[in-house]
């Protein structure tokens, strides 16, 4: 697997991952450029293929983010790694690139004495290919919740480590 890399990410790299993050926006949501540099800049943890072909981003719960998701999963666990966006390229899929950003992050939360990784899934609209790799890696269901005005409902997903 190629090595991934960390922010700041030079001007090519960041046209591609917004890209990538854009072409998957009904699963991560749409960032104009503006957007997507805060959005990189206020996670704590973010990495990336640097080919552009994957990327990360992910809060701690010390970070400031306004989002119903982070909300609700910081109103309920007190240590963790929100898992904001994860997308893999369609030609770069089935490398064991997304296991291994997952471990990765999985490494880091363990390391800081985080008790778990959180993320949501979209269930409305459905989302199956990443409950199961989710439920593969040992996630398992925490609540729901529809998101006003998106016409979304989503699903809490936590993986708790022992």
């Amino acid at each position: 697997m190629t090595a991934l890399v960390d922010p700041p990410f030079d001007p090519p790299l960041m046209a591609e991952l917004l890209a990538l993050n854009n072409a998957h926006a009904e699963e991560l949501s749409y960032k104009t450029p503006e957007a997507f540099d805060q959005l990189i800049r206020a996670a704590s943890h973010v990495r990336a293929e640097p080919y552009g072909l994957a990327l990360i981003v992910a809060f701690d719960e010390n970070c400031v983010y306004d989002n119903p998701n982070f909300a609700w999963l910081k109103a309920r666990f007190a240590r963790f790694y929100y898992i904001d966006r994860v997308v893999v390229a369609g030609a770069a899929r089935g490398r064991g690139l997304a296991r291994a950003i997952y471990a990765e992050l999985e490494d880091r939360a363990r390391y800081e004495g985080r008790e778990r990784l959180v993320c949501e899934i979209n269930s409305v609209p459905p989302n199956p290919q990443s409950d199961a790799f989710h439920e593969a890696l040992g996630f398992k269901s925490v609540g729901s919740q529809e998101l006003a005005g998106t016409g979304k409902t989503v699903r809490y997903w936590a993986r708790e480590f022992s």
